[in-house]
């Protein structure tokens, strides 16, 4: 078995409203052992034998849309990736203690250079990203409501499905779950 956290995008959000025991149901009527969801922002912890993620992911969304009727992006990460995501340091440490914010778009696929340029132009004093693997990195220097960027901005330009969380929420994740 492996435990699994997916990542899911337009929970309690814009008046999509699920409680987390009717989400915890909907996994279990896929297989998933062991559901758990994590705050109410769509982050769902499962085990589950191997098997091709991207598929994996697929078969989440598809059910998620049938039974709640609106589509909800789903990115899976392994517990080890989710603390590897958290370590990880994308800026500077100064940037890092210095700034207001730091948030983590998951990503089905890895950007492609395209898609890296086009990010790069969000960048601005308020603003920076970098990118790692199926992650991109939003470093927001002042509030999130003083910044022109936003998930809706990136998935259009971008013309990709992503969901952000901030680093709090990924690092709580990865510590609760690091001896999984």
């Amino acid at each position: 078995m492996t435990r699994f956290i997916a990542f899911l995008r337009a929970i309690n959000v814009g008046g999509h409203r699920v409680k987390m025991e009717h989400l915890r149901t909907l996994f279990e009527e896929l297989g998933f052992i062991n559901v758990e969801t994590f705050i109410s922002s769509g982050n769902v912890i499962f085990d589950f034998l191997p098997k091709d993620v991207k598929a994996l992911e697929k078969n989440i969304e598809s059910h998620l849309h049938k039974m709640l009727g609106y589509e909800v992006a789903t990115f899976i990460r392994t517990t080890n990736q989710v603390i590897a995501i958290s370590q990880y340091k994308p800026f500077s440490d100064f940037e890092l203690t210095e700034n207001i914010a730091l948030n983590v778009a998951f990503l089905c696929d890895p950007l492609k250079e395209e898609a890296k340029i086009a990010l790069m132009k969000f960048k601005t004093e308020i603003d920076d990203f970098h990118t790692q693997n199926q992650e991109v990195y939003w470093l927001c220097r002042k509030k999130q409501s003083d910044s022109t960027f936003s998930n809706t901005s990136f998935e259009r330009r971008l013309n990709i499905k992503t969901t952000f969380r901030g680093i709090s929420t990924i690092r709580k994740l990865a510590a609760k779950y690091s001896d999984c």
